[in-house]
């Protein structure tokens, strides 16, 4: 009796050994969602401030700058706290940035919603809640073995679909339950989430902690040539999704004439099929390889960006190209930190994971620009779209040459 005790109590031991990683990839994927939410509350609002004249005559760049700030500025907090996360590991930064958070959101309900240049200042801070993609994937990396990080990685990524419940829900709450609502309720469930995840997540055992000072690493992690290539490859695949999840409703209304609200409802049809294929992008690329699906990835999106430019009709092929380039943006951004999680050293993960997400949010925001900038010299979107075939295709090249090689290399040559 006693040794099936001690047996049975092994047993238990071993499933909530077995348990405990996806409970951390959970709670870690659900603050990702939560912060993610929070650093998008402005986006919504600023076409509203625009049209209602509350902060005075605001032009398209008051707001695009209004909504800028924050992807701007937590695309490059990602680097200092990948590093931070390194060190001090995800079980203190999670709830740490999740709380820091809050100050901004309850600043902007209170402070700012009646002042144009406050909200620049409180939008400024809400880029804290966008550095949370930089400590959940060091942290969600080291949880699970290499064969399996892939997937693990990808579905820690589909909490980036926090933008989506921003955008759902922010305007309703603003109109129906009063212009402070959205921002309580998100302040509100950052706390309960800070608390929880304070009680609940654990570092992975045996992690690896770095000595070194924080300039002394991030200098380093600059110099691994996995840095700089993920970057390229997720400036392209994660900024071309930004890039389309802000403009494909402006594009749609004036390309193909559509009204806002199908617009807006095309939009989020390409959102969720980016963000479903960003954990079947890791997974897969834990099966065949990462290299390989980048390269298919970057091939549709070639193909597709191409095939966008004569403008089809969308229901003679357009809306295909477009879903078709979403779910290969999604699964290449999931294969791109599937390949970081292979030969990135775990105590370097979270300072490569920093360099690399501010290079995807930072790239989401020149297509933009560029389509805009084209469309005002020639009422054409066809430059624009051609321009990202161009780097679809260049990545694609990139991909099987020297990304391609430095997948082959062990760890310790990477550098």
């Amino acid at each position: 009796m006693r040794t099936t005790g001690r047996a049975q109590g092994a047993t238990r031991a071993a499933r909530h050994t077995s348990a405990t990683p996806w409970v951390m990839l959970g709670m870690a994927t659900l603050g990702f969602v939560v912060n993610f939410w929070a650093w998008a509350l402005l986006s919504p609002l600023g076409p509203l401030f625009r049209d209602t004249g509350d902060l005075g005559d605001l032009s398209e760049s008051d707001v695009s700058l209004l909504v800028a700030v924050p992807v701007v500025v937590g695309s490059l907090g990602r680097i200092v706290v990948g590093a931070l996360t390194d060190r001090f590991g995800g079980r203190v930064m999670f709830p740490l940035v999740s709380l820091a958070t809050v100050v901004p959101v309850l600043f902007v309900a209170f402070f700012a919603l009646d002042s144009y240049a406050l909200l620049l200042v409180g939008g400024f801070f809400l880029g804290i809640g966008g550095t949370a993609f930089a400590v959940g994937v060091p942290f969600v990396n080291a949880w699970f073995p290499p064969e399996r990080r892939g997937l693990a990685v990808g579905i820690f990524g589909a909490g980036m679909g926090g933008t989506a419940i921003s955008a759902l829900t922010t305007v309703p709450l603003y109109d129906d339950a009063g212009e402070r609502a959205p921002f309580l309720i998100t302040a509100a469930v950052l706390v309960v989430y800070g608390v929880v995840a304070w009680l609940v997540l654990r570092d992975a055992p045996g992690r690896t902690v770095p000595s070194a000072p924080l300039g002394q690493r991030l200098a380093a992690t600059a110099r691994l040539r996995i840095t700089w290539q993920a970057c390229v490859l997720y400036a392209i695949a994660f900024g071309g999704y930004v890039a389309f999840s802000v403009y494909l409703p402006a594009y749609l209304k004036t390309a193909h004439g559509l009204t806002a609200a199908d617009a807006s409802n095309r939009m989020a049809g390409f959102v969720v099929v980016a963000v479903l294929m960003r954990p079947v992008g890791g997974w897969l690329a834990d099966r065949i390889g990462s290299v390989q699906v980048l390269g298919v990835g970057f091939t549709v999106v070639t193909v597709c960006a191409a095939v966008a430019a004569g403008t089809p009709p969308l229901e003679a092929g357009g809306t295909v190209a477009f879903l078709a380039m979403a779910a290969a943006l999604g699964a290449a951004s999931g294969a791109t930190f599937a390949l970081v999680a292979q030969v990135t050293e775990p105590s370097r993960v979270g300072g490569v994971t920093g360099l690399v997400g501010a290079a995807g949010g930072l790239g989401g925001f020149v297509p933009p620009l560029v389509m805009g900038y084209v469309y005002g010299r020639t009422d054409s979107y066809a430059i624009g779209l051609w321009l990202l075939a161009v780097a679809a295709a260049a990545a694609l090249v990139l991909t099987f040459t020297i990304v391609s090689r430095t997948a082959t290399a062990p760890k310790e040559t990477v550098a």
